[in-house]
């Protein structure tokens, strides 16, 4: 475990000042844990495979049989995490649930094939299997953990974790963390509201401020982990900072080491030897996330070459039609309120475009350009965010992106919806949940803005790429209904 060591002694920091201090940890080039262990399940996946196809060539029997197992057993090592950085630094500690997990993979696909009644292989070749993969598994576990210190030495896998909560909690906390030498946490700074001797010192990491402090620092960092450091018995302070908190795309932990109370060890996460509760999820993380990455890029290039003709008749009649340039940039607000420029074809006349969407866009509006409307109703000004998706700015599916002057009921969208904020949380979408139920187009109403978001978090908590593609599949459908666009 990595803790910062800039100041020997705690020194408070303002938000603004913060990034100079940890910009080469909170900005460093990482690789992400769903990357390192989609990799370290390859090799391994590689491994059992090469093993799987001897065995059936010693044994004469059937590799397919031996490589299902394999590809099952895979599966199961990955579904309880033993992919994971943390799990890959410690092979001695963890051999025994990477051999149970073989045993109970390989033994249930086996038991399938038998009562399929496909299973033409004998008690010696199933034996020799057993005991060739889990020695495979045993070579590869160590040499994969050296590759683990060797990148985590680099900086490249280390979590970016900040503490709320100093004093003698926030010590023990961060010296528990600091004494796990397996630990993929990096402790980058401390928060907290009590000033003065209340605050208390924190050994080798800052202390940089308040919630509003720690709430800048996340915008601005690369910070995966939030851990209260705060006793349970606190209830008020703990529903407090949650609640301030909940809009920030990290995971949420309270730690349970300052508390008399002691529950199963099946109730509690685990950072490093640290037990922990789990307050909020990081949505859309993971293998999850590498699954929404490839799914956009790969829909997005299909879609942009199905569509070149349409995207080109629409350049040539934005160009023919009006001057100015055919493709339109806002400025809009992206994941962890990140701005983002945003691509459209151009609706309005140059000289009375508006980047900041200070004013709605209303029926008739003089603005908008003959061709505009067409496009705008149809939302084929829409179609150059494609591009936005392969430079990763956009998904093809979540919360629209909104501009930064957008209102309802001539009030800004924050100031309209308590917890706004809580919807960028993942990456904004050309389309979403909200749009193909009737919330798209113009937000004259407090009522219209707020549905907006309620769909868009139903969609943060029920997200899979199921329902990315019901979405997508819908959308056509919903583009038809064009009452509200103008």
């Amino acid at each position: 475990m990595t803790v910062t060591t800039e100041h020997a002694h705690p020194t408070e920091l303002t938000s603004d000042s913060a990034p100079n201090v940890f910009d080469r940890y909170a900005r460093s080039r990482r690789l992400a844990p769903a990357a390192f262990s989609m990799a370290a399940a390859t090799v391994e996946s590689a491994t059992l495979l090469a093993l799987s196809d001897l065995v059936a060539r010693i044994a004469d029997s059937e590799f397919s049989i031996f490589a299902t197992c394999a590809i099952a057993s895979v599966a199961l090592l990955q579904s309880v995490g033993l992919y994971s950085p943390a799990a890959m630094s410690a092979p001695r500690r963890n051999f025994g649930r990477v051999a149970a997990a073989w045993t109970f993979a390989a033994s249930a696909t086996l038991a399938l094939f038998h009562l399929a009644g496909g299973l033409p292989i004998g008690g010696t070749a199933v034996a020799l299997f057993f005991v060739t993969g889990l020695a495979g598994l045993a070579l590869t576990r160590p040499i994969l953990a050296e590759a683990t210190q060797a990148l985590r030495h680099k900086g490249l896998l280390q979590r970016n974790v900040i503490i709320y909560g100093s004093g003698g909690s926030g010590d023990a906390l961060i010296e528990t963390l600091a004494a796990d030498v397996n630990s993929d946490v990096r402790v980058c700074g401390v928060f907290d509201d009590r000033g003065g001797d209340r605050a208390g010192a924190v050994s080798q990491v800052p202390l940089l401020g308040n919630i509003e402090d720690l709430k800048a620092f996340v915008r601005m960092h690369r910070i995966d982990m939030l851990i209260m450091a705060l006793p349970l018995a606190a209830e008020a302070r703990v529903a407090m900072l949650a609640q301030r908190v909940t809009e920030l795309p990290i995971d949420i932990r309270l730690a349970a080491t300052s508390s008399m109370l002691r529950f199963h060890k099946s109730a509690y996460s685990y950072i490093g030897s640290v037990p922990v509760i789990d307050l909020s999820r990081r949505p859309i993380s993971g293998w999850s996330a590498a699954a929404k990455w490839l799914f956009d890029k790969v829909i997005a290039s299909i879609a942009i070459l199905l569509l070149a003709p349409v995207m080109l008749a629409v350049a040539l009649a934005v160009k023919l039609e009006s001057k100015g340039p055919v493709i339109f940039r806002q400025k809009r607000y992206g994941f962890n309120n990140e701005l983002i420029e945003v691509f459209k074809f151009r609706s309005m006349y140059t000289d009375r475009t508006d980047a900041s969407a200070a004013k709605l866009v209303t029926k008739g509006d003089p603005r908008v350009t003959r061709v505009g409307r067409v496009i705008r109703k149809t939302s084929l000004d829409e179609l150059p965010q494609l591009f936005n998706v392969l430079l990763g700015t956009l998904s093809l599916v979540g919360p629209r992106p909104h501009a930064t002057q957008a209102k309802a009921a001539d009030r800004l969208y924050p100031d309209v919806v308590d917890g706004y904020f809580a919807r960028h949380k993942v990456k904004p979408g050309i389309t979403g949940w909200a749009q193909i139920n009737g919330w798209r187009g113009e937000t004259d109403t407090a009522e219209k803005i707020q549905k907006r978001v309620e769909f868009d978090l139903a969609y943060i908590e029920n997200w899979s790429v199921w329902f990315d593609l019901c979405i997508l599949v819908k959308t056509p459908r919903a583009l038809l209904s064009t009452d509200n666009a103008y």
